[in-house]
């Protein structure tokens, strides 16, 4: 008896291993068929034109292609068609201007504004929801809006100038190349305040109202509450609406197309409006996803980044 229940006595531990593996193997497969529909999702409608845009950026892709079916490989020809091309230097440029000059005026008056409002009172409800319009509008009718209004001849924005006696002849606003420019920055410092005010003053609700007192009983002022302890409390917050910002405003496209068209001379072309005109005007289809290809180089360099330093402040806080 004893010899014949060895092995029944050897075999237990076996399956009481076997059972945890079955069991986490099948809570692994549960967590696979829940990330599934994401996953083709992702591949569908992301993977799969990204890596038609990369191929594309090779061949000789012309309009005769969608009825040929023919996109013969040209190795580098458009790349280099593009680099050679002065014009995507000059769109770079002030794709990094426009960029720029935006995040920093929507950081900056978002943030004050998230600051005003962070201390309660009458109406600053109704008087935030009033500023959430510019945001809430389409973004090709404010850009017609204030078409009509930096109008030289005809706009309110000149008309307002000239009574105050700041202008006599009227400001190029959208037909100086040197100006375009800053009135598109201006437009789209206009259409982001929204964003960064309500996910700032969001922010600005989590820090503890504690610290502000202790920091009165230290006798802290308000330059020095906000430097030492509103900042530092709103890092994470701040990152994410400079990356999320900056990726919504390096590819505008439909802002500039209906306040400038591009010009005056190309002064408002940037990386956006560059893949525009080559695939959909120029018909070239290649060297706009070359483009294209840039834009989204740049877009993944700054979201590693962001990723990067959001996981850097997680692993602060712990």
């Amino acid at each position: 008896m004893t010899i014949t229940s060895l092995p029944t006595e050897e075999r237990a531990p076996e399956r009481r291993a076997a059972a945890p593996r079955s069991g986490a193997g099948r809570r692994r497969l549960y967590q696979w068929l829940f990330v599934a529909p994401a996953l083709v999702y992702l591949l569908a409608f992301f993977g799969y034109p990204l890596v038609r845009n990369v191929l594309m950026s090779f061949q000789e892709f012309t309009p005769r292609t969608y009825f040929t079916g023919e996109a013969p490989f040209n190795g580098l020809d458009n790349w280099r068609g593009v680099l050679d091309n002065e014009l995507f230097g000059d769109a770079l440029w002030q794709t990094i201007l426009f960029t720029v000059g935006s995040l920093v005026g929507q950081f900056t008056i978002g943030l004050a504004l998230a600051v005003f409002f962070s201390r309660r009172f009458r109406l600053s409800g109704v008087i935030r929801a009033v500023l959430l319009l510019p945001w809430l509008v389409p973004m090709v009718v404010s850009a017609v809006v204030w078409r009509r209004i930096m109008d030289e001849d005809h706009g309110i924005l000149n008309s307002f100038l000239e009574t105050l006696h700041l202008s006599g002849d009227g400001v190029p606003w959208l037909s100086s190349p040197s100006v375009a420019l800053l009135s598109a920055v201006l437009v789209n410092i206009w259409i982001g305040i929204p964003f960064n005010m309500v996910i700032l003053y969001g922010g600005l609700q989590e820090i503890p109202r504690e610290l502000y007192e202790a920091a009165a009983l230290d006798g802290a002022g308000p330059w020095r509450t906000f430097r030492s302890i509103t900042l530092p409390m709103l890092r994470p917050v701040v990152t994410v609406v400079l990356v999320l910002g900056f990726m919504s405003t390096i590819k505008i496209l439909d802002l500039i197309l209906a306040l400038t068209g591009g010009g005056p001379a190309d002064s408002t072309q940037t990386l956006g409006t560059l893949t525009y005109q080559l695939s959909f005007l120029q018909l070239d289809f290649g060297q706009g996803a070359v483009v294209g290809n840039v834009l989204i180089l740049i877009s993944a360099v700054f979201a590693v980044l962001y990723l990067r330093i959001n996981r850097s402040d997680n692993q602060q806080g712990r």
